[in-house]
């Protein structure tokens, strides 16, 4: 490895304090209003295919979580009004005070979601990518044992300098296993995978999930959905197994219950903006057409 290999990568985008907390912001492109949030435990530069080709048609803001790709981390553990409320603080602080598209992938798509129920006149449209499913929710622990519980393995894991190790290892294999396609690993990989403050992020994230979602089926009760468009974008790999057909439907289900509009990403693994970024400019662009249950696979 030579010395230019060695040398810190230089951080695109910039850093805003939301909320007290400096987030990591890159904005692209021009036009109206587009935010990029990513699944658990991910990071901004896992949507650059998208970015890529979407920026040609609005801006496009993507932005790391507390914690996650290069954010400092938040003095408490998420809740998803919090992570609705730090959207429409991240536009406020980046001059966006009009409505704006939501893409919500995985456990973002709650994010998305309750931002529209709690933000209605913010919300230009929502896109959830292989959205984050909880029927009947129903968190076993009080949240402060299981956050306390997951803060204490991540410090004792970092203390055995694991994430130095093996964090940017189970990164790439976690990218492995939600893909079809082959991708190679980003050079930011390393340089956040690599740290205790992500690994500690990642382990609040999946801690906090089922009282998200929990808090998510309580707002559906209380906030109604505003008129903007919907879609739900689901993944498909090409397999007929009993997991992957459930899955389908039960993304299909999603979309009827928020009125929305039904497509598929195929071929694709979870991490859809890798296999198949195409599918999520296009499920962006096409948000106006209201047209629902349509599962025609998206080219």
């Amino acid at each position: 490895m030579s010395r230019r290999d060695l040398r810190p990568l230089p951080a695109p985008g910039r850093f805003l304090r939301v909320d007290g907390v400096p987030l990591h912001v890159v904005t692209e492109g021009a036009g109206p209003v587009c935010v990029l949030s990513s699944g658990l435990g991910m990071a901004w530069f896992d949507w650059d295919a998208v970015a890529a080709q979407l920026a040609r048609h609005r801006t496009v803001v993507r932005f790391d979580r507390p914690g996650l790709g290069l954010s400092a981390p938040a003095p408490e553990p998420p809740t998803l009004a919090a992570e609705a409320d730090r959207i429409a603080h991240l536009l406020d602080a980046l001059g966006h005070r009009g409505p704006a598209t939501v893409v919500g992938h995985s456990l973002a798509g709650f994010h998305a979601e309750a931002f529209a129920r709690l933000h209605p006149d913010r919300c230009a449209g929502l896109v959830l990518v292989d959205g984050s499913i909880e029927e009947r929710p129903r968190p076993r622990l009080p949240r402060a044992v299981r956050t306390a519980w997951a803060g204490g393995l991540a410090d004792a894991v970092s203390a055995a300098g694991l994430p130095r190790v093996l964090g940017p290892a189970v990164r790439r294999l976690i990218g492995r296993v939600s893909t079809v396609g082959s991708h190679p690993p980003h050079p930011w990989e390393r340089a956040g995978y690599r740290t205790s403050r992500v690994l500690r992020a990642c382990a609040l994230e999946n801690a906090t999930y089922p009282y998200q979602a929990a808090e998510l089926t309580a707002l559906r009760a209380q906030c109604p959905m505003p008129g903007a468009p919907v879609t739900v974008l689901a993944a498909y790999d090409g397999s007929e197994t009993a997991g992957q057909l459930r899955w389908l439907e039960r993304q299909r289900s999603l979309a009827a219950e928020l009125a929305g509009r039904f497509a598929v990403a195929a071929p694709a693994g979870h991490l859809v903006m890798a296999d198949a970024p195409e599918s999520v400019v296009r499920a962006v662009l096409d948000l106006s057409e209201t047209g629902r249950d349509t599962a025609a696979p998206l080219p």
